[in-house]
């Protein structure tokens, strides 16, 4: 992705899934309309390959300059029963010229690669949207298993919308006839076709494609260069079909970003790029212990991979032995990390409680999934906030950060660990599978950039006794930070006892004495609660009376609907939280200036229930949990009535 310049500060979004500005310029024999945003859903079967068409179209996007957000949403099966609604998978991608934030609302154009697609997805199109089926899969079996009794097709129930039937299946086959394939195999190639003819619709870039394809297949490059001939010819059918005479164009947001070097980034990915980051900064070997678990095991997968940084990876038997490992990297000098989401955090929270009390570093990534247990684990929720906060037994105060977009994902494990290394806790850092999958444009940022990490081992005594004699004391704390010294194994006269029993304030030794452990306990949430964060700083241009206030992913919708109430002439302020334990020291202060503060969240109302506690402020909370993201409208709706009322 190119270099941009800075935008306005609030340029608009006010409708965030709305095409509008459209502009006809004349290309050859065929109309070229230019558009300022588009949304696009590529649906079919597990198998179909909608993930990858969608990543590769994301890829050529970002590269091409486009400001983008996405939306992967697939079932938790390795491979669902085909043609079934249960098992549709899609990919959804918004972007634009300009800066936006949500993946929207609304597609402006569905590609629907059998029945079971279109009938999952048809519900959420806005009637004149586009709608590119194949027509090879609309077989009366096929149909009939998602309930259709007559074909869609011909029925005339897509009337309102600009239908375009293509034969994707038969025309990648044609396509591939020269090449030594099975039927099969060809039809595999049919996403290909289909991402080539929505590459030529929205003048896409087609050379990162077919490098990918190339790099992907190279041990098998009759496969490659397969799958590229089917690209070129679903680019190909495009130019020349009469099917379509309109190609569109969406200029790269040349006004939506800071200078610098951009890339696509996925909230995974640049959570691990974070935290690879974070122990080159502190000048600590990277040690992940973790279990995969979805949504959570992109982390590991990427980690495992760079090595070359000092990153070392366990992938243990069960969760317990995952975290069980690295604490004991934490204990060894390490900055160790533990990913997850919540039936793993469940798993794990005796062990926190032990990192909690022996006061090391540990960095315990949950990627929020829908519960309770098993629940659905490849639908996103925000509802571990109250695990991070109260899951363990006793009083084992930790700290809780939260990201708000993909590519915060890099900033916020930068902050956890600052937090960790400083203060000698663990701490929790709630992302969630919206983020983790969903993308966008990220700067790489510049090395004199990154906070400054670095950690004092101890070294040698540091308690002299009344004798005169000079010992260590491994809970002897910094007078400002309540952290206790990090005393790496193996260093002469740093010897000390380590145990979930608790310990004796300053020597470590056991203690039941109840005036000791109620120093500690104390001690410890001293330690939480005094931790340095940044205060919050409301968006409020127009001395709104309503606040909507939010945390983690719900960032992009609720300015999304913000922008739209502005625009609107609505008086609305926003803030939103990275810092959930502690909370900033003048959150109080902030709440207490409105009359009216909304909290929207995907859970039934876990940061609500806190503030309230907190600050005795009558939050009004707004809810959802059904697996997906708010959309930017239906928040807007609902805080224009918080205003009126």
């Amino acid at each position: 992705m190119t270099s941009q310049v800075s935008s306005p500060a609030e340029q608009a979004d006010g409708a965030d899934d709305t095409v509008v500005g459209a502009q006809r310029d004349t290309a050859g024999a065929k109309d070229v309309r230019r558009l300022d945003r588009v949304i696009i859903r590529f649906a079919g079967d597990s198998g179909d390959g909608m993930q990858l068409t969608g990543d590769r179209f994301t890829s050529e996007t970002a590269s091409f300059g486009n400001d983008l957000s996405t939306l992967p949403n697939f079932p938790a099966e390795i491979r669902a029963p085909a043609g079934t609604l249960p098992g549709v998978s899609s990919f959804q991608l918004h972007f634009a010229d300009h800066d936006i934030l949500t993946p929207g609302d609304a597609p402006n154009v569905l590609v629907a690669m059998n029945p079971a697609a279109l009938k999952a997805n048809i519900g959420d199109l806005p009637r004149g949207a586009e709608i590119i089926v194949n027509t090879d899969e609309f077989t009366k079996r096929a149909m009939q298993k998602v309930g259709y009794t007559t074909s869609p097709l011909e029925d005339g129930s897509l009337d309102g919308y600009s239908l375009h039937p293509v034969p994707l299946t038969t025309l990648t086959v044609e396509a591939l006839k020269e090449f030594a394939l099975t039927r099969k195999e060809a039809e595999r190639s049919k996403n290909m076709f289909a991402l080539g003819l929505l590459s030529w619709m929205y003048h896409r870039p087609t050379e990162g494609t077919e490098k990918f394809l190339k790099a992907k297949f190279a041990k098998k490059p009759d496969i490659a260069a397969a799958n590229i001939a089917a690209y070129r010819a679903g680019w190909n059918f495009g130019e020349t079909t009469e099917d379509f005479a309109v190609s569109y164009q969406v200029a790269p947001a040349a006004t939506a970003f800071p200078p610098g070097v951009y890339r696509n980034i996925s909230g995974n990915l640049a959570l691990a790029y974070g935290l690879i980051a974070a122990s080159r900064q502190a000048d600590l070997p990277l040690f992940l212990g973790s279990y995969p678990i979805t949504p959570a095991s992109d982390i590991l997968h990427e980690l495992s991979r760079h090595k070359n940084f000092g990153v070392r990876t366990f992938q243990a038997e069960d969760e317990i032995a995952g975290i069980g490992a690295a604490l004991g990297a934490a204990f060894g000098g390490s900055l160790a990390v533990t990913t997850t989401s919540g039936p793993g955090v469940a798993l794990k929270s005796e062990t926190i409680g032990l990192a909690v009390s022996l006061e090391l570093p540990l960095l315990v990534v949950d990627i929020q999934r829908g519960g309770p247990s098993t629940g659905l684990p490849t639908k996103t929720e925000q509802a571990d906030l109250l695990q991070a906060m109260y899951g363990r037994n006793g009083e084992a105060p930790v700290p809780v950060v939260a990201p708000r977009t993909p590519a915060d994902c890099f900033d916020a494990a930068l902050e956890a660990a600052r937090i960790a290394l400083t203060y000698r806790t663990p701490v929790f850092l709630l992302s969630d599978g919206y983020l983790a999958n969903g993308s966008e444009p990220w700067r790489v940022p510049e090395v004199d950039e990154l906070p400054d990490l670095t950690v004092q081992f101890a070294q040698g005594p540091n308690h002299t006794l009344d004798d005169g004699t000079e010992v260590f004391w491994p809970y002897k704390r910094d007078p400002h930070s309540l952290a206790r010294p990090w005393a790496i194994p193996g260093t002469p006269g740093l010897e000390h006892r380590i145990g979930g029993i608790e310990k004796q304030d300053g020597t470590g030794n056991i203690s039941y004495d109840p005036a000791n452990h109620d120093l500690m306990v104390r001690t410890r949430q001293a330690k939480v609660d005094g931790i340095e964060v940044p205060d919050v700083e409301p968006d409020d241009p127009d001395g709104a009376r309503t606040l909507v206030l939010g945390w983690g992913s719900t960032y992009g919708p609720i300015t999304a609907a913000v922008r739209r109430i502005r625009k609107e002439g609505g008086r609305i302020a926003q803030a939103h939280l990275r810092h959930l334990n502690p909370f900033p020291g003048n959150l109080g202060e902030v709440l207490r200036r409105y009359d009216r503060v909304v909290v929207p969240e995907m859970n039934l109302g876990q940061l609500a229930t806190l503030i309230r506690a907190k600050y005795l402020v009558d939050a009004d909370s707004y809810n959802q949990v059904n697996g997906m993201p708010f959309k930017a409208e239906q928040l807007a709706a609902a805080l224009k009535e918080a205003i009126d009322d």
